[in-house]
């Protein structure tokens, strides 16, 4: 763990370094009278200078924004770094060595001394990498590769784009002429070691660099070219490295950062030549994660850029995923993460799932700029995906679908917004208001037992019974006074088969049954047909069992001798005439309210939805009609 730097160290840094040096890294600085110098502000956008730099007192004050301090400060506020990462870089510059309290070392465990020789051999090795992209006949297939996605010479200059020679060995020459040392590019991740020395870690592939935030190289991305190529793997980067943490880089971000700090927006995209198209359709803010998904340190990273702060306007962060599951995936993962800062997310999700760098190619630099425009905000995204597991026409669908995206909008940190998205994915779901409320309510108060430890299973929903567990059917709720119904419907049919007509048996359709285990019995007795004449009861029970489940064969069993709770005919056991009617319309009549409440929740969805078909409303409110009617006529046939 890296130890505090002495303060004595801290006061070196500051008196050997030259302010005015250093800020001419990024501003063009012209005399401004005695000991003066002037230069157009790199915090803010203006046209006059009135950022001043003071030599001989080590500071600078911008008198257009405020912004103003020492040297490390500046390199600390234009390089987005930690104050101990600033004081690190000055000091590698000068070449000195710091020394840190309580026996710590520097951040990356590596000294200033070796850092620098690592940065320098990455530097050595990227240049050495974009000398053979161009110069070489063998990297053709990578120039070719370029080419096919838009992409030329100026573009593979900008950004550092090479080519790693398939020999394995040209690299590892090429840094020892320049006096690295083996252990040195072992370490930095640049040669592997074998029984024959030492070989490059990556051969035959196009690299991108990978850069910190500052501009150095610390590491490399490599993609596969060559068919015959015996690593599989499409992408292969650095190992970790003294200088080189997946979980805290981000590829682009020397060249966004500008583009963030000033728009406080930062575009996450999946790939390096997604960051490419985004960058030269004009999304400047556009970087990706380097082989991880991304996390807690790539949000940090971002928050001191962004300056993610309760107090000001939400910055801005846009996710752009491929359409597919593994894209929706990752998404949901971001989503996981949103409670970790202020600034508001979204999700850019392309037609047909293409990617940034696909979209550009196809339609064109504006097409990627819309896609950015036209990113949804992230819960929504999550609410939708979550419900795209479901079908929404069914009522059984919707119900599920309300308990699993309750749990998301319970997880709004802006509580004041909750009551508007619950009216919002109420439309999106089919369902009342009211309905909604209640589920989020549930699953807050569910939230709240986790949160305080008890690790007790919803109470609301029942353990699935033994049989239902073996069966994968669940077992019908009699607690319900529908499948209480259907249960009764169901043995009256089986023990008395002759109360029944076809037509009775065609007025009633299978999934006019709530419970699932009910449905598929009525499926048999309805496929085997009403008992006719020439056929035994014992007959047509064998039919019966042949034609049901073996899921739900021990139900059958147990409706064809369960007694019913009316009997007409004491010799028979057969229950009155306008009993099984009643049962009969009961399920009828269900069966309708839920074909009633489908349209309703429709209807529901498509006025939710600003580009819905008005004609298809129309249409669904004379379906409604047309139901209540029969409803209407069912209740007649009972009075």
């Amino acid at each position: 763990m890296a130890g505090r730097i002495r303060a004595e160290d801290v006061q070196a840094v500051k008196e050997r370094s030259s302010i005015t040096d250093v800020v001419r890294e990024h501003v063009s600085l012209r005399p401004a009278g005695i000991g003066s110098m002037k230069g157009l502000c790199p915090f803010h956008d203006e046209k006059t200078p009135s950022f001043t730099v003071r030599e001989t007192v080590g500071a600078y004050h911008c008198f257009g924004c405020g912004e103003g301090g020492d040297v490390i400060s500046f390199v600390q506020k234009l390089d987005h770094l930690t104050f101990a990462e600033s004081v690190e870089r000055l000091a590698g510059k000068l070449g000195m060595e710091l020394r840190y309290d309580e026996g710590g070392g520097p951040r990356d465990g590596v000294g200033l001394g070796k850092r620098s020789r690592l940065i320098e051999a990455h530097r050595a090795a990227a240049e050495f990498y974009h000398s053979r992209l161009l110069e070489t006949p063998e990297a053709r297939i990578g120039r070719d590769f370029l080419r096919e996605r838009g992409f030329a010479s100026p573009e593979a200059k900008l950004f550092g784009i090479g080519y790693a020679p398939r020999s394995g060995e040209e690299l590892a020459r090429h840094l020892r002429g320049k006096g690295f040392t083996d252990d040195e590019l072992t370490i930095g991740g640049l040669c592997g070691r074998g029984s024959r020395g030492l070989y490059d870690r990556f051969r035959g592939r196009l690299i991108w660099p990978i850069r910190d935030i500052t501009g150095d190289t610390i590491g490399f991305g490599a993609r596969h070219l060559w068919d015959n190529d015996r690593i599989g793997a499409k992408y292969l980067n650095t190992t970790e490295t003294p200088i080189y943490k997946k979980s805290t880089v981000l590829y682009g971000l020397d060249l966004a950062k500008k583009s963030i700090r000033d728009e406080r927006q930062v575009v996450v995209v999946e790939g390096y030549t997604d960051v490419m198209a985004a960058h030269l359709s004009g999304v400047q803010g556009a970087v990706a994660t380097c082989g991880t998904a991304f996390g807690e340190d790539h949000i940090k990273v971002i928050r001191r850029i962004v300056r993610d702060e309760a107090d000001l306007a939400p910055a801005k962060v846009i996710f752009t995923f491929d359409g597919d599951k593994a894209g929706q995936g990752a998404a949901m993962k971001a989503y996981a993460q949103d409670d970790k800062w202020a600034s508001q997310s979204f999700v850019a999700v392309a037609k047909d799932g293409m990617d940034p760098c696909d979209l550009r190619l196809r339609e064109g630099d504006a097409a990627v700029r819309d896609l950015v425009e036209d990113a949804v905000p992230m819960f929504e995204f999550a609410v939708r995906t979550t419900l795209a597991r479901f079908d929404l026409q069914t009522a059984e669908g919707r119900v599920r679908g309300m308990g699993a995206v309750a749990p998301i909008i319970n997880s709004i940190r802006d509580s004041s917004l909750r009551p508007e998205y619950v009216r919002t994915v109420a439309g999106w779901v089919g369902v009342e208001v009211e309905q909604m409320r209640d589920a989020v309510t549930r699953a807050g108060r569910i939230q709240a037992r986790a949160d305080s430890g008890d690790n007790r299973a919803n109470p609301e929903t029942p353990e699935p019974t033994a049989g239902e567990a073996a069966s994968g059917v669940p077992t019908p709720d009699l607690r319900d006074p529908i499948v209480k119904a259907e249960r009764q419907l169901l043995q009256s049919m089986l023990q008395h088969p002759s109360m029944f007509s076809p037509e009775d048996l065609d007025a009633v359709e299978p999934e006019g049954f709530a419970a699932p285990a009910h449905r598929a019995v009525f499926a048999a007795v309805r496929e085997v047909g009403p008992l006719d004449q020439g056929t035994s009861l014992s007959g047509w029970h064998a039919r019966i069992d042949e034609a049901t489940p073996l899921a739900v064969a021990p139900l059958v069993a147990e409706l064809s001798v369960a007694p019913l709770p009316v009997v007409h005919d004491q010799s028979t056991g057969a229950p009155p005439p306008h009993y099984t009617r009643s049962l009969l319309v009961r399920v009828r009549e269900v069966a309708i309210g839920r074909r009633i409440s489908d349209a309703m929740s429709q209807m529901r969805r498509l006025a939710a939805d600003p580009s819905s078909d008005q004609s298809a409303l129309r249409e669904l409110s004379l379906t409604l009609q047309g139901l209540e009617r029969e409803r209407a006529a069912l209740r007649a046939e009972l009075q």
